[in-house]
């Protein structure tokens, strides 16, 4: 059987995985087995960030709304509260934007509750 030299194929495979490498320093950047085992790390930490990004968001969003529920006379867990038993369906997102640049609007919303 002739010996196949694979060198199309794997020069193909091999600058793929170095595509992915621009911008990294060093032999992270131009040796393929340091290279792959850093993309690996890499795309590995992107997925985690997605998901840690979605999760320090909402505390973000957390704090302000609990930081202008303080300035109207209540407490984060005692507003969300209220707003699920009159059926006030406003998100987290929403409420600390409206809490971040529209304190009137805020307080508007809270007076509504009661």
């Amino acid at each position: 059987m002739a010996r196949v030299k694979r060198g199309f194929k794997a020069r193909r495979r091999r600058n793929k995985v170095l595509k992915l490498a621009k911008g990294f320093h060093f032999d992270r950047r131009t040796k393929f087995k340091h290279t792959s085992e850093t993309v690996r790390r890499a795309l590995h930490n992107v997925y985690k960030g997605r998901r840690l990004l979605k999760r320090d968001m909402r505390k973000l969003w957390i704090v302000r709304i609990n930081a202008a529920a303080r300035v109207v006379g209540t407490t984060y867990s005692q507003l969300i509260g209220s707003l699920k038993k009159n059926d006030i369906k406003l998100n987290r997102k929403m409420l600390s934007e409206i809490a971040a640049r529209d304190l009137e609007g805020f307080k508007a919303i809270y007076s509504s509750l009661k």
